[in-house]
């Protein structure tokens, strides 16, 4: 006779002989003596794990000479057929491969004719979630009313796929993973029977490998005993499978507990080096941790964990290493990490920096400690929910904001809500911040507000226009063309030319209110309002001055004695009319050298491209 494989030779053959599914195999049985079977059944789980096995033991005790029954004899002949796939009245049909709705169909036919020599005809179907949509639904009628002698019993790994149609009709069994403990103790039995030496560490590698999956489990043993003999040892698995030993984890976990970053690239490297699978790696120290976590919260009770004496007692030695929260935090690291590690490209550098994020995390302290710890200190009662530990602002006040007039001496007043002045510590909130006051600046008196004129007004003017332009350069580029009035009691009069006053719109608002008071705080006069007007015959306004040209402006001419009104300005020449229309000529050059042109390219650093004259589009220029 031909060599059978372990996972065929040890195959179970009735429902005592199932390893880690008690809750499939109890109700199965105790249909059968109850004398409730229903006309269709379904068992998902994932691979590896007894459906289609638990299906043929089920066909064994439906079909059994003087059946149903539970214990019935292998000798049977019947069973013999089932067990060795020859019988005419179980037919196994492979989802995968009979997908279509033809063979649906033809199924529908035979199912009408009477089984041969059994009682039941049963359909197993493996991978029936693998059975078209179509398929699907021409087999509907007939498994919710087959005849009487007619049995289904399907298997599937994935059984979000199949239609919640077929799932209503049938009795749904969910198989589970098997513990590795039932796993070893399965694998030992065997060893035992086939007279091959094997390590605890080996059986223990074995089935942490597996994943809970037996067939994977008796395949890897019978792959072991090819490799090594009759002898196998725990360093023969973890060569051959790329696994990683369990001191070698506890030891890695060890090191980032403990913060040990030099500890734990060395250990990756060698890893690396050795040919060990990282992925399964990061895994396995994903259930470490997760170990360390039930052990900790549960307050050392191990009945909750899968592990040999052994791995538990390691456990307990790192239960001092980091506090619950602290665990919380490396295995939050961890998880997010194992999802994007089937796509990192150097998954060496990724779980490096993983389990150094992790070393850092295990000591990070949480916000809400932060914050219930500020409020200590602060007098907030502890374990309450704190406020924010910040401190608390002034309530709004509401100051005069001066609206704009055209050379109005009574301006008008509004009462809008301001917000109380940032404190002396906390930093403006511009990107750029202004530069400090100049230390030659002179303190400025404290009364109703600050008052300034001649002089010391023109150099506050040209300190601020110097802020605007290493700071906030648009608003310079219109700032800079206004020219200090006045400043009485807090209020500073900027005043704009006839030239100039086009942008008295741009510039008067909320933002540039609150811009130049903070430039106008940082130069020593805080609390101030600014008020912008046009230049006309009742408002005297100084010439506009440049931060950079203000000396040369001045020339030799002597400083104006403080509390002076400062000289009228001239009042502009009278413009020529405007050309009749009829008779204007459009000239492209004297169009580019308009002063307003030559301003604007200057503020938006562009260049002229084309000029295209009025009346004309761009098609026709070219």
């Amino acid at each position: 006779m031909s060599y059978q494989v372990i996972a065929r030779k040890y195959r179970p053959q009735r429902f005592a002989d199932v390893v880690g599914q008690d809750h499939v195999t109890r109700t199965l049985a105790n249909a059968i003596g109850q004398e409730r079977i229903a006309h269709a059944y379904i068992f998902c789980g994932p691979r590896g794990t007894g459906k289609t096995t638990i299906a043929r033991i089920f066909a064994k005790c439906l079909n059994c000479t003087d059946g149903p029954a539970v214990d019935f004899d292998e000798a049977d002949p019947r069973c013999r057929e089932i067990a060795e796939g020859r019988s005419m009245d179980v037919l196994e049909i492979d989802g995968a491969s009979n997908r279509g709705i033809d063979e649906v169909r033809e199924l529908r036919e035979t199912v009408k004719y009477a089984p041969a020599s059994s009682r039941f005809k049963i359909y197993i179907i493996d991978e029936v979630h693998m059975l078209t949509k179509e398929a699907f639904n021409a087999l509907l009628k007939t498994l919710e009313e087959p005849p009487a002698h007619v049995k289904f019993m399907f298997a599937t790994t994935d059984p979000e796929k199949v239609l919640p149609t077929i799932l209503s009709r049938c009795q749904r069994f969910d198989l589970r993973r098997i513990p590795s403990a039932l796993i070893v103790k399965h694998l030992a039995a065997i060893s035992a029977q086939e007279e091959v030496e094997v390590e605890p560490a080996a059986l223990q590698a074995i089935a942490r490998g597996a994943d809970g999956c037996m067939r994977d489990a008796e395949s890897t043993l019978d792959q072991l005993i090819s490799f090594c003999g009759q002898q196998i040892v725990e360093a023969d698995v973890l060569s051959m499978f790329g696994l990683t030993a369990r001191a070698q984890i506890t030891g890695l976990a060890t090191a980032v507990l403990e913060g040990d970053q030099t500890a734990v690239l060395r250990e990756v490297d060698e890893l690396a080096k050795n040919g060990k699978d990282l992925g399964r790696l990061l895994s396995d120290l994903l259930e470490h941790f997760r170990n360390l976590l039930i052990l900790k919260v549960g307050e050392g009770r191990a009945d909750w964990l899968e592990t040999t004496e052994v791995e538990t007692a390691e456990l307990r030695g790192q239960l001092d290493l980091a506090s619950t929260a602290g665990l919380t935090r490396v295995l939050e690291v961890l998880s997010e990490s194992e999802g994007r590690f089937r796509d990192a490209i150097s998954k060496k550098i990724m779980l490096e920096v993983t389990l150094m994020r992790a070393s850092e995390a295990r000591n990070a302290t949480s916000l809400d400690a932060v914050l219930k710890e500020l409020n200590t200190l602060r007098g907030a009662p502890g374990g309450a929910a704190a406020a924010p530990a910040v401190p608390p602002t002034a309530p709004a006040t509401r100051r005069p904001t001066v609206a704009r007039t055209q050379a109005d001496p009574a301006p008008a007043v509004r009462e809008d809500p301001v917000p109380a002045p940032m404190p002396a510590a906390a930093s403006p909130p511009e990107a750029v911040r202004p530069p400090t006051p100049s230390p030659s600046a002179a303190p400025v008196p404290v009364g109703g507000g600050p008052s300034l004129d001649g002089e010391a007004l023109e150099a506050l003017w040209t300190r601020v226009l110097e802020a605007l332009k290493s700071g906030k350069a648009f608003a310079y580029r219109y700032l800079a063309k206004a020219a200090p009035v006045s400043l009485t009691d807090g209020l500073l009069t900027l005043g704009f030319d006839a030239t100039g006053a086009e942008f008295i719109p741009l510039v008067d608002n909320p933002k540039n209110q609150a811009l130049l008071g903070r430039f106008l705080e940082q130069q020593g006069c805080p609390g101030c309002q600014v008020r912008f007007q046009e230049a006309s015959n009742s408002a005297k306004v100084a010439a506009p001055r440049r931060p950079t040209a203000a000396k040369a402006a001045r020339g030799s001419a002597p400083a104006p004695q403080a509390g002076a009104e400062p000289e009228p300005a001239p009042e502009p020449a009278p413009e020529p009319a405007p050309a009749s229309p009829a008779l204007a000529v459009f000239d492209p050059a004297t169009f580019k050298q308009d002063p307003k042109i030559q301003e604007a390219l200057d503020v938006f650093k562009a260049r002229i491209v084309q000029v295209i004259p009025p009346g004309q589009s761009n098609s026709d220029s070219n």
